[in-house]
């Protein structure tokens, strides 16, 4: 259910014009409003009605490959099953041939009372035989299944090494028919950012006007946090700091040092860090102490107070801004974009949530053009209005009751901008500083500490940075942003537009009227890849033109020295607009938002046409630290021979550091770096590359060895679902990892190309693909699924980890910070990606090794329970008739054999949880499905049929001459059949601890039957 929230302040028809909504004005199901008094909304789309429904075809049914291939043997199962009736048919007919017209006594005649002929009492026979043998077709052995998995995944559920006291949250397994896929997986796909990180973003250095701070006490400070989890933990720390660059020309020795770098980054938490971090941030996300108690550098805090007490100096003398030098002002904008481009909600954990109070000070965002014209005049900066508005910002903020004024008249409006004049604009844009005013918080004392609900972990980390140097976010309503920065008091920006980020424009962009010049600014946050792309030096002057190509090589230098370390890297530009700009862009943007076709594409297109020519101001690098546990758990499934690829979207520097550092990729291998702008060009670096693994194979293993590459990739080609062709490239060719981008892998998963992209990619050891949209994750998830029909696994915290999730065999959650979709979307979800370790090498291959003997012992014990049946046939005339009593048949799969089986599925061990750990090889005994392959079904099937000869043939040489009666025979080789079928589980069984009892108590509880069978049969004989 939607509700369609329609602003107090718009209403839907205003002097008979209809505004248009869009989605911004709808609400989804579970939100809450913050910061608003009061809304009118509609509610649309429920019911039936709702996405979720119409767009909901059932959930994807995941059969896991065991079952599969059980499902093959239960169709042999009835094979079987047909042949045993036809051939008994066949001899009962000519049994009942050979008596002619002389028919036995005991013959069944037809509903007339004639006999029947030897035809039709062999068809008969036959449908007689298919129910006599019934209990070949295992049905029960579903039954048992679903019993043994659900006891499987309760004691997953209750195994205390995956529960993670940090977040009180333990291991969900939201999918019970997979369980033993666990145990076969061969290639793991996962997301970085929050799945082998913890995505707790920190602020670490920055670069402004293209000088570089190192903040050399932040990167103490976060070593501090290292140290005291190493002391708790009592563990060897493998924290650090980035080395320390104290002048520009020290980052030259950067690439020298990336291996320390590397190893430096290797920076993870631990319970300690999050006890305080919940005592201090119960109810808010990204806002643990590490994230919020940043250290400044002094060197640019210096500046921040040189630009804050310039500007109060010339505030005081009525001097424009221009006159500030340009280090100082983009300084000063660094950190106001910093500060209010974003999305983030200010609140106060004492006190009840700011309400919106209607005031016509503070308008909406600009809808018309005479709006605009109405807002942009220099009397909207008088004393009167300004204090106003502050004033009545306060009362807000500090008291219950509401204030309500009036709205001025257009003509009152237009009179006032014939008598305002524009010099008051810099006496009036400040306002004065709180006497409470202490340099951290922004808020008076009763307020306590400000709190900062973030939609990501980079918004909070950036807002937060900029708090650290007293440029603090203090409010934010719907069309206004207020600043509190020292000696200036509070700022307040009125929000004009906001532009979103996407995934496309990777950047988000606000526009503003600052407070300061009576301009219209446009501040701008994104990817280093296209910010850069859309910097353009001024021409007029030559100064500028030499100052700005300087900032823009030094920054671009340390923007690659920040991905070198592993940082992930921000740039922050702006663009001052003229009102004619503005109004020209903003004609064209009013027609997009009300534009019912193409609204979305030409919002893009207006999005492009504003972010050109803009000013760089900087780049922040903001450390996201691996989680505890995650280079020791890549190495591990490595060693169980499990293929790992990282697919994610950050840079391609960044993400390579991140692969040194989690030990992806090593430091011996080499990397293919495909890096392409056309599908012609990444097809030339596709043929190059797998040419040149070619010529390395053949380098390194001789003349036999290549002749089996060039099979193996030719086989591949023709067959792709040729098991052989999955793992060959990749057990030939080592010391090799891959490296793409984005574009190039939008390439490459051409149809012309995907062939090709998988043959190199399955001849390399590490695959990192950067850059990648969701949609590309699912599809390279599907390509080697289909391709090589090999078990894959998908990994992911995010929604933009759903669709690779839902593709993979089986999903995997992680139930971290950026809400719960890929949980919901997942098979099984996970607090940390360590955990993983266990899950597979110890658990999976416990349930599948489980489920594949008891699937087998299943087939072998009903096979040679009905083989008993069918040996007697030859000596009754193949009449349908059983030696067996009804007691037996009943209770054979309902008590004598159903336990035992049931006990050892959910128990047994073949290997320890320690040794399972410690030598992670062992799992590749369920990635060549060892313990259930087709000819082992076939093995099961005719032992059963010779211990069933044994069992059954004993008793009657026994017996043979004696005056003993039908069951008195039968009991005992129904005797002997269970006892070697129990025997048999107790041999198969490889902990005898906890299984013992169940066979026992089988055993006895046929004894049990038996003895009152015969006790009630000598009671009939008195």
């Amino acid at each position: 259910m939607l509700l369609l929230l329609l602003s107090a302040l718009d209403p839907i028809h205003q002097s008979g014009k209809k505004d248009a909504l869009y989605k911004e004005n709808l609400l989804l199901r579970g939100c809450t409003i913050r910061n608003t008094e009061e809304a009118v909304g509609i509610v649309i789309y429920a019911g039936h009605e709702t996405k979720a429904m119409l767009n909901n075809n059932g959930p994807r049914y995941k059969r896991s490959k065991l079952e599969r291939q059980m499902n093959v043997d239960v169709f042999w199962c009835v094979i079987i099953l047909l042949v045993m009736c036809l051939f008994a048919a066949l001899g009962h007919g000519l049994w009942m041939f050979q008596y002619g017209d002389k028919r036995p006594v005991f013959d069944v005649l037809s509903p007339e009372g004639t006999n029947l002929s030897p035809i039709m009492s062999a068809i008969y026979l036959f449908l007689t035989m298919i129910i006599v043998f019934q209990v070949l077709i295992p049905i029960s052995l579903f039954v048992s299944i679903e019993i043994v998995k659900i006891c499987q995944v309760y004691f997953i559920h209750q195994d205390a090494d995956l529960y993670d006291e940090e977040t009180d949250s333990h291991l969900q397994c939201r999918a019970l028919n997979i369980t033993e896929d666990l145990g076969q997986m061969q290639y793991i796909f996962s997301d970085k950012t929050g799945t082998l990180t913890e995505n707790k973003m920190v602020f670490r250095r920055c670069t402004v006007a293209g000088v570089e701070y190192s903040h050399d006490a932040n990167a103490k400070r976060i070593a501090m946090y290292q140290e005291m989890d190493s002391e708790e933990e009592e563990c060897m720390s493998h924290g650090g700091t980035l080395p320390r660059r104290d002048s520009v020309g020290s980052h030259q020795s950067a690439r020298v040092l990336r291996s320390h770098s590397t190893k430096s980054h290797r920076r993870t938490g631990s319970r300690a860090e999050a006890k305080r971090a919940s005592i201090l941030s119960k109810h808010t996300a990204f806002s643990s102490p590490m994230e919020k108690d940043i250290t400044p550098d002094p060197q640019l805090l210096d500046k921040v107070n040189d630009c804050s007490s310039q500007l109060d100096f010339m505030r005081l003398h009525s001097q424009p801004m221009s006159q500030l030098p340009s280090d100082l002002s983009d300084v000063f904008d660094f950190f106001i974009a910093l500060t209010i481009c974003n999305t983030v909600v200010v609140s106060s954990p004492n006190q009840p949530r700011q309400k919106v109070r209607m005031r016509f000070e503070l308008k909406s965002p600009v809808k018309t053009i005479e709006d605009f014209i109405k807002r942009f005049t220099p009397s909207r900066l008088t004393s009167g209005s300004n204090n106003s508005s502050s004033s009545s910002l306060n009362r807000s903020s500090n008291k219950g009751g509401s204030s309500m004024q009036s709205c001025p008249s257009a003509e009152s409006t237009l009179t006032k901008l014939n008598e305002e004049q524009s010099s008051s604009v810099m006496e009036h844009a400040f306002s004065p500083a709180p006497p409470s005013y202490d340099g951290k918080a922004f808020c008076t004392p009763e307020e306590g500490e400000l709190r900062y609900e973030a939609e990501s972990p980079d918004e909070a980390a950036l807002v937060y940075a900029a708090r650290a140097y007293k440029c603090s976010l203090v409010g934010r309503l719907p069309d206004q942003v207020t600043v509190e920065l020292p000696h200036l008091g509070k700022l307040n920006f009125e929000l004009l537009h906001t532009l979103g980020f996407d995934s496309t424009r990777k950047r988000m962009s606000v526009v503003v009227r600052h407070p300061l010049t009576d301009q219209i600014t446009v501040y701008t946050k994104g990817a280093d890849s296209v910010i850069m792309e859309l910097i353009r030096p001024p021409i007029t002057v030559d100064a500028g033109r030499r100052r700005q190509k300087k900032i823009l090589c030094r920054t671009q230098n340390y923007l690659n020295l920040y991905a070198a370390d592993g940082l992930r890297t921000l740039c922050i530009a702006k663009k001052v607009l003229s009102k004619d700009e503005y109004a020209h862009w903003l004609q064209h943007h009013l027609q997009a938002e009300t534009a019912i076709q193409r609204r979305e594409e030409l919002l893009f297109e207006s999005a492009l046409r504003l972010e050109t020519n803009l000013q760089l101001l900087g780049a922040t690098g903001i450390e996201d630290r691996l989680q505890d546990g995650v280079p020791e758990t890549i190495a591990s499934l490595r060693k169980a021979g499990l293929q790992i690829w990282v697919l994610t979207g950050d840079k391609q520097e960044t993400a390579v550091n991140i692969a040194y550092a989690c030990k992806l990729l090593d430091p011996e291998e080499e990397l293919l770096t495909l890096n392409a702008d056309s599908q012609e060009a990444c097809k030339l670096l596709l043929e190059e590359s797998l040419h040149y693994i070619q010529a390395k194979f053949l380098c390194s293993s001789g003349d036999a060895s290549a002749k089996d590459f060039h099979a193996n990739v030719s086989s591949f080609e023709i067959y792709p679902s040729s098991p052989l062709s999955s793992h060959a490239a990749s057990d030939s060719v080592h010391g090799l990892g891959l490296v793409i981008d984005g574009r190039t892998l939008a390439y490459a998963l051409d149809a012309s190309l995907e062939d090709t992209f998988l043959t190199v990619a399955r001849s390399c050891r590490s695959v990192l693909c950067c850059r990648s949209t969701p949609l590309q994750k699912s599809m390279v998830v599907k390509l080697v699924r289909n391709k090589l029909k090999v078990m894959t696994l998908a990994i992911g915290d995010g929604a933009n980890d759903v669709s690779m999730i839902q593709v993979a065999d089986v999903g995997v959650g992680i139930s971290g910070q950026e809400g719960m979709q890929a949980v919901m979307a997942s098979d099984f979800a996970l607090p940390r990606f360590r955990y993983l370790q266990k899950l597979l090498l110890v658990h999976g291959h416990w349930c599948y090794s489980r489920l594949a003997n008891m699937i087998l012992y299943f087939f072998y014990k009903n096979a040679m329970f009905v083989a008993l049946i069918f040996w007697y046939q030859f000596y009754c005339g193949f009449s349908g008739s059983a030696m067996i009593d009804q007691w037996y048949l009943i209770f054979f799969n309902l008590m004598f054999s159903s336990f035992p089986q049931l006990i050892s599925g959910t128990l047994d061990k073949d290997v320890s949880a320690e040794t399972l750990q410690q030598l992670p090889q062992l799992y590749t005994s369920g990635q060549n499905s060892e313990e259930y392959k087709p000819y082992m079904f076939w093995m099961n099937m005719i032992d059963a049929f010779y211990q069933s000869l044994v069992c059954f043939f004993i008793p009657y040489f026994a017996y043979t001459d004696s005056d003993v009666d039908l069951f008195t025979w039968g009991t005992p080789i129904t005797t002997i059949a269970l006892l070697t079928i129990l025997l048999h589980l107790g041999i198969e069984t490889k902990t005898w601890v906890r299984s013992w009892f169940s066979p026992a108590g089988s055993f006895t509880a046929a004894a049990h039957v038996t003895w009152k069978d015969h006790l009630f049969s000598s009671f009939d004989l008195f």
